[in-house]
């Protein structure tokens, strides 16, 4: 049986800061009391996302997809994701929102209830290690999802995204 929440951390981590997916949930784990008192999180990690993922969407309550992103606010933004087709898409490297249209064709049920944590990052070359200031908007990326993971509600989630997108700096 499936756990309800599943978070999917994505990126490379021989690649600098597109290791912030990946040393998100390490972090999570080490950080997180939640995590530990709960059984109903599943963390999934790998390069990147592909058709498959969608099967990992079964029977779930909430799914957080977690990136580095070199477009996005710093430290981090948080935004409820819609499915979405891309006409240029692959099998391989797709966008969480390609994901949940997989999941969509492929299901008579709709998605479960999907968000995005995409990472400000901004050095991204091969044999380095995380920035100073990846490093620092990782921090601050778990301090929030400390706030998700208390409360891993819909409703809360959509409040969050909505106070987040409000109060972000641009």
């Amino acid at each position: 049986m499936n756990k309800s929440l599943l978070i999917i951390a994505v990126g490379n981590p021989s690649r600098g800061d597109d290791a912030l997916g990946p040393s998100f949930l390490e972090r999570l784990v080490e950080l997180q009391e939640p995590l530990h008192k709960s059984d109903d999180i599943e963390l999934l990690t790998d390069f990147q996302l592909q058709i498959e993922h969608a099967v990992d969407l079964e029977n779930r309550t909430l799914a957080l997809f977690v990136d580095a992103s070199v477009s996005c606010r710093s430290p981090f933004e948080f935004t409820r994701l819609q499915p979405a087709e891309d006409v240029g898409y692959t099998s391989h490297a797709l966008s969480p929102a390609v994901v949940l249209q997989v999941y969509r064709q492929i299901n008579t049920d709709p998605p479960p209830p999907a968000f995005q944590l995409a990472i400000r990052g901004e050095s991204f070359e091969l044999g380095e290690s995380l920035s100073a200031v990846a490093q620092v908007n990782l921090a601050s990326a778990l301090e929030f999802t400390h706030q998700l993971l208390m409360m891993p509600e819909i409703e809360t989630w959509n409040r969050l995204a909505r106070q987040y997108e409000i109060f972000s700096p641009k």
